[in-house]
């Protein structure tokens, strides 16, 4: 056992994991769910959440289970914790039956440290009777329940297996559990508390926002070129993700980067088990290798040096969207989230949600979803703060990092509009959606306007100098703004915000977006450079090269994904620091002690070899 119950945060932190201090709330998570706490954890991709749960199984007596959805993230999380020395191991259905036996035989014998089991796995009676044992005998540390989000039905990855989990604090009421997630709007948060039974547990809310990503968003003109030049000129040899719709437009657009000489591969659910595996294990274990996807493809992957994310087609939601975007820079290096969108793109995605079997509240709610999605496109903004401001923060704006704040996109003064559709929404008493808004607004005659007497209001009819497609424009600008926001939880009704009184008062300009196409951006080569200097790497530099060609030949004689070896940013500080000694290279951030003994003098005898 690599540590013991006495051991501090601090120490398993530097000896285990060779991270020299904690990140925002670890520490104060870790403390509380090692003293035997309930935890719910809110923390953005990359923010470190394995840490919060992995430290406390270490510090507590007993194995820790980790409940997780995501297979791939099974075998990554163990092969990580295996090279750190920490007994671990994964219990789900790519086992076959000896391999599972011999996992619940460590589990009985007490031999494990953590755990990482499928929800559905662990709700078998035998497991559940297997983990009673392991109570009596060797003890449970905890439970974590990883991507928290699933027990949610309003989110967007709803696994109907994490509403029985309540089975956990039923049967175990004195283990600690921490629930943990990356994306969940207010909603989605307080389902999570009740479905789980967390009402005391203490949650922790970090930052959503990920600096280190840059937004950019444009209109369709001709999505390949325009992809073609966006990778061109920002990541012609690294590692990304591409999302599409459908099936289909994965396979021709995965074909048609490889005419283009790209190494790209497609990943869907039409797709053989066998081709997917082997698909996403090229993209886990080589360099720049780029997967076009569907929404299938995803959770669970930790590969940190994923560089950018593109998407082809809108996302069905902001939490969609930014689940998916945070998949790029999970090592804190700099990388891109860039979308093109067109109006077809929100045909589609309508036409989708109004034809599936879905109940009608459930409709609602995508709707409403999707149009905050929409917003998020049509922002004059900072991209950062209106994403973050969907999630209930606030960002001071001008982040520097998306398109809107490095190009400002042609507007208009959109002031009197703004006061009609904010009077609109008062006049008819904050409870209607945006399309009987709109009719109020143009004046027409149904038989919802003329039930609730709208015809009769002043505001009726003044708004006949836009277009229904430009008010729905108007709209979703201002609930992005912040002057507007949808009762989530009712009908979908939009009501004012605080913000809506200085606009309404005459006191404060509204500039709302341009709806005309534009052409695509055209970015700078010197972009890239800029970037590899924030990076602090060069891929032309032969020392680079020669540490990144040391970590493939150690991992592929391990058969795990480089990263597993080390971090991105760990080579860049070996690369900056250029250690001399053992003693040194100890200090580095992501270097503990096995991982010191094990590949600290391959390393250096690259550096060495370099004449550093």
């Amino acid at each position: 056992m690599p540590a013991s119950p006495s051991s501090t945060p601090h120490a398993i932190l530097h000896d285990i994991f060779g991270y020299p201090a904690f990140r925002g709330a670890q520490q104060a998570i870790i403390e509380h769910v090692a003293a035997g706490g309930d935890a719910l954890v809110l923390m953005p991709t990359g923010g470190g959440k394995s840490l919060c749960y992995q430290i406390p199984a270490l510090m507590r007596e007993g194995v820790g289970i980790v409940v997780s959805p995501l297979i791939a993230l099974m075998q990554d999380q163990v092969d990580a914790l295996k090279q750190l020395g920490v007994e671990a191991a994964f219990l789900n259905s790519s086992l076959d039956a000896d391999a599972a036996r011999e996992v619940t035989g460590r589990l009985a014998r007490g031999e494990l440290d953590i755990l990482y089991v499928a929800p559905e796995r662990l709700l078998m009676s035998g497991f559940l009777s297997l983990l009673e044992q392991a109570r009596e005998h060797t003890g449970l540390a905890l439970f974590a329940i990883d991507e928290a989000h699933c027990v949610s039905q309003w989110g967007h990855d709803f696994r109907p297996e994490y509403r029985q989990l309540t089975v956990l604090h039923e049967r175990f009421p004195e283990v600690p559990r921490i629930a943990l997630t990356a994306t969940a709007d207010a909603p989605t948060r307080a389902e999570i508390v009740e479905r789980l039974g967390l009402e005391n547990a203490r949650q922790f809310v970090s930052s959503f926002d990920r600096p280190n990503i840059k937004y950019r968003v444009s209109r369709k003109s001709s999505a390949r070129q325009q992809l073609e030049h966006f990778l061109e000129a920002e990541h012609p040899e690294d590692a990304g993700i591409i999302y599409c719709l459908s099936r289909r437009k994965v396979d021709e657009t995965a074909d048609w980067l490889k005419t283009r000489g790209w190494d790209a591969l497609p990943y869907h659910a039409g797709l053989d088990s066998a081709t997917r595996n082997a698909n996403q294990t090229r993209f886990l274990r080589e360099e720049g290798v780029i997967m076009v996807a569907t929404v299938a493809f995803g959770m669970g992957i930790d590969k940190p040096n994923v560089r950018f994310v593109a998407h082809l087609d809108l996302p069905k939601s902001m939490e969609g969207y930014y689940q998916e975007t945070g998949r790029a820079g999970r090592d804190g290096l700099p990388a891109d989230a860039w979308m093109v969108y067109g109006l077809g793109d929100v045909v589609n995605m309508r036409q989708m949600l109004d034809a599936g079997d879905a109940p009608e509240e459930r409709k609602r709610v995508e709707r409403r979803k999707l149009d905050a999605l929409l917003g998020f496109c049509e922002s004059t903004a900072c991209r950062h703060q209106t994403l973050l401001r969907y999630f209930g923060e606030e960002h001071p704006g001008h982040c520097g990092m998306c398109d809107n704040c490095l190009e400002p996109v042609a507007t208009w003064d959109g002031t009197q509009a703004a006061q009609m559709a904010l009077s609109c929404v008062y006049r008819t008493g904050q409870r209607f959606g945006v399309a009987h808004l709109v009719d109020v607004l143009l004046g027409k005659q149904t038989d919802k306007i003329a039930q609730f007497r709208h015809a009769a209001l002043s505001t009726y009819g003044i708004g006949q100098a836009l277009t229904s497609t430009q008010w729905h424009g108007v709209f979703r600008q201002l609930v992005a703004a912040g002057f507007l926001e949808s009762d989530m939880e009712g009908y979908g009704g939009l009501r004012l915000t605080p913000a809506a009184r200085p606009v309404l008062k005459g006191e404060q300009t509204v500039w709302l977006r341009q709806d005309e196409e534009t052409a695509p951006r055209k970015t700078k080569k010197s972009e890239r450079a800029a970037r590899a200097r924030a990076a602090g790497a060069n891929d032309d530099d032969p020392l680079w090269k020669a540490l990144k060609a040391k970590r493939m030949e150690l991992a592929r004689d391990q058969g795990v994904p480089p990263y597993v070896i080390f971090h991105d940013s760990t080579l860049l500080e070996i690369l900056n620091q250029r250690p001399q000694s053992l003693d040194e290279m100890g200090r580095i951030s992501g270097i503990g002690q096995a991982k010191l003994q094990r590949y600290g003098d391959d390393f250096l005898k690259v550096l060495e070899d370099a004449d550093v």
